[in-house]
Formats: structure tokens, C-alpha cells, sequence
């Protein structure tokens, strides 16, 4: 049985490798940079940043994502409405902050992100929390088209979800000068 678990455990792994793959270069660079400041993993200003804009871009983030500890603990275990509110108007908040950054274009990879900063308990608050932003006034009407198009009705009226936690989180990956490798 241990062994089936490892086989289905390394399936998904590579599922959500493929799922990275698909998003676009940009994308990618921001999941990674996000998830080295929201879980603390590097320090985003040295690794992450090119030029005094995105210095400036990693800054806010992390005045931004300072909210993720008060997030997780304000997560409703159950659709209790009265516990909805304290919880939803940051999520959405620091999801509008992530869309408005133009790196995050479908709902796809706001759920890749935020499954990594969030867990698996996040997983049912997604869709609402990534449609508000999506449609708030401060973002492009394109980029507003173009998010909620992303999200597909299956993601929007799920009866249930997955409580699986993310296995791959992607991180920096230091370039090979080819010339350099062995035969």
C-alpha cells in the first residue's frame, strides 16, 4: 500500500510540475518570487531583484503579504458567515494586489500561488476571493476580461475540493553555463 501512496504522491508531484510549465515565463518568476517572500524563504530582495522598479514591486509585496499569518489564522473551518468577513476582505485584498502586479493572468496560476502560501484549507475560498479582485475598478478592463475568463465553471461551482496538500513548490534554479559541463 506505502508503495501505491509514493506512486499517486509522485503522479501529482509531477502534475502540478507540468501545471507550472504550462504558465508562462513571467508567471513563473512571480509564483517563485511570492513564495520566497510569503513562506520566508530567501531574501526576494537580493535574489529577485533587476532594477529599483522591481525593488520597489518586492518592498510592497512584502508589506503586503505581512497579512498572510492573519489570513491563515482567520480561515473558516466551516461556511460560517459570520466568520467570512474578517476572513474574505483580506484574502481579497492581497489577491487584487497580486493581480494588479500583471504577472498573475489566470486563474490557474492564482490558484497555484496561493494553494503554496495558503494550503489545501484555502482551496474553497479561492474562487470568491479571486473573482472580487478580478473584478475591482483599479485593474485594466483587458486584464479584468481576461481574469475572469479564466476561471472555468467547473472552479466556480465545485461541490467539494481536494484537502490534499501542494507537494512541488518551485523555487530558483541558479543557470548552467552549458560550456561548462562534462561530456
Amino acid at each position: 500500500m506505502a508503495s501505491g501512496t509514493k506512486l499517486a504522491s509522485g503522479a501529482m508531484t509531477l502534475a502540478e510540475m507540468k501545471e507550472f510549465a504550462g504558465f508562462s515565463a513571467a508567471t513563473q518568476r512571480y509564483i517563485r518570487r511570492s513564495l520566497d517572500i510569503g513562506l520566508e524563504r530567501e531574501d526576494a530582495m537580493e535574489r529577485w531583484s533587476r532594477d529599483v522598479v522591481e525593488a520597489a514591486s518586492i518592498r510592497a509585496q512584502a508589506r503586503m503579504y505581512v497579512r498572510l499569518d492573519q489570513i491563515r489564522t482567520l480561515m473558516p473551518e466551516e461556511a460560517d458567515l459570520g466568520a467570512i468577513e474578517p476572513f474574505l476582505a483580506p484574502l481579497a485584498t492581497l489577491t487584487a494586489f497580486d493581480l494588479g502586479q500583471g504577472r498573475i493572468t489566470s486563474f490557474g496560476a492564482y490558484r497555484f500561488l496561493y494553494e503554496r502560501l495558503m494550503g489545501a484549507e484555502i482551496r474553497p475560498f479561492l474562487p470568491s476571493a479571486f473573482c472580487a479582485a478580478a473584478a475591482l475598478p483599479s485593474l485594466h478592463p483587458d486584464l479584468r476580461r481576461k481574469l475572469l475568463h479564466s476561471i472555468s465553471e467547473a472552479a466556480a461551482t465545485a461541490s467539494g475540493w481536494s484537502n490534499r496538500q501542494p507537494a512541488f513548490f518551485p523555487q530558483w534554479v541558479e543557470k548552467v553555463d552549458a560550456a561548462v559541463l562534462p561530456n
